[in-house]
């Protein structure tokens, strides 16, 4: 498959709404980790995601069933390796928060910040600029200032580390492989394997449900707009995004997660959270605003 981006005019547009549909789906990931922390107090990682899953699932059917019939054979085979690898990289993320503290949780899993250039050079034969790579310095440095009040390597650290790479190498693959056409169809494919991922590794013990109200409330919210939507925003934006940039601009969670921990959790704001989070906006703007022949993969053809 071959992928032209950095064309003038409309493609310039299209990938300004695609950072801000970037930046949206960001908003809604960062607002669901103090929901997720409190979640699992009572229902296991695996039920809760299984349950998740589901609900995006039927509700994007409902509003598509037919997208999927529309996708050719090639588009679904990569839809399906990409849904076993989000599916995957959800399960070891939500298992290792479990494990560890949500800070080191969010300053681990948003090193897919480093891993994604890695891999695309790797993966994609992409070359990444020095401009690129400060970006990724920076943000790396931001989220470690802004989340990171000590480190050490355990069980939980270790499953969300490998679910960081499991991330990257979802960003590299959609950057190769999505399409706006094909964006709705690979979205909902995408969540059916989590769905079935997730129920599978529920399955064993039994599906616990949430048993009270805002529970059920936070699940349906974190399914249709952190599942569903996201889904399908990051599917179509990564269409126009080469993958290092979508990475970059994706580092922005960690933000967003102070950001409503203040808003509705009721923390402070403090230094580390205005100097980490403004390296890691930094990052964002090196990417959006250096000229795009300087950018990895603006011009770049993709053959896949």
């Amino acid at each position: 498959m071959t992928q032209v981006r950095g064309e003038p005019g409309k493609s310039n547009r299209l990938a300004l709404l695609a950072t801000l549909t970037l930046l949206a789906m960001t908003a809604c990931w960062g607002s669901t980790f103090y929901l997720i922390k409190d979640l699992m107090d009572r229902v296991p990682a695996a039920d809760f995601l299984a349950v998740r899953f589901a609900i995006a699932s039927a509700a994007m059917l409902l509003i598509a069933p037919r997208a999927i019939g529309r996708l050719s054979p090639e588009v679904r085979r990569h839809a399906l390796v990409l849904g076993c690898l989000y599916g995957g990289a959800q399960i070891l993320q939500t298992v290792g928060l479990a494990h560890t503290a949500a800070s080191v949780s969010g300053f681990i899993t948003g090193m897919y910040v480093v891993f994604t250039p890695l891999l695309a050079a790797a993966i994609l034969r992409t070359r990444i600029t020095a401009v690129t790579w400060a970006a990724v310095l920076l943000a790396v440095c931001g989220l470690g200032v802004l989340t990171l009040q000590g480190l050490s390597i355990g069980y939980g650290e270790g499953l969300t580390l490998l679910a960081a790479a499991l991330y990257a190498l979802h960003i590299v693959g959609l950057g190769a492989w999505s399409k706006p056409s094909d964006a709705l169809g690979m979205s909902i494919l995408q969540c059916l394997v989590i769905s079935v991922i997730c129920l599978i590794a529920a399955a064993p013990g039994g599906i616990t449900l949430p048993d009270r109200t805002g529970d059920w409330i936070a699940v349906v919210y974190m399914a249709l707009f952190a599942g569903a939507a996201a889904l399908f925003g990051q599917t179509w934006a990564q269409a126009h995004l080469a993958p290092t940039r979508s990475a970059i601009i994706m580092s922005m969670e960690p933000v967003f997660a102070s950001f409503f921990a203040i808003l509705l959790g009721g923390e402070s704001l403090t230094l580390r959270m205005l100097g980490g989070g403004s390296m890691v906006l930094a990052a964002m703007l090196i990417v959006e605003l250096v000229p795009r022949r300087k950018i990895e993969g603006e011009v770049t053809h993709l053959t896949v």
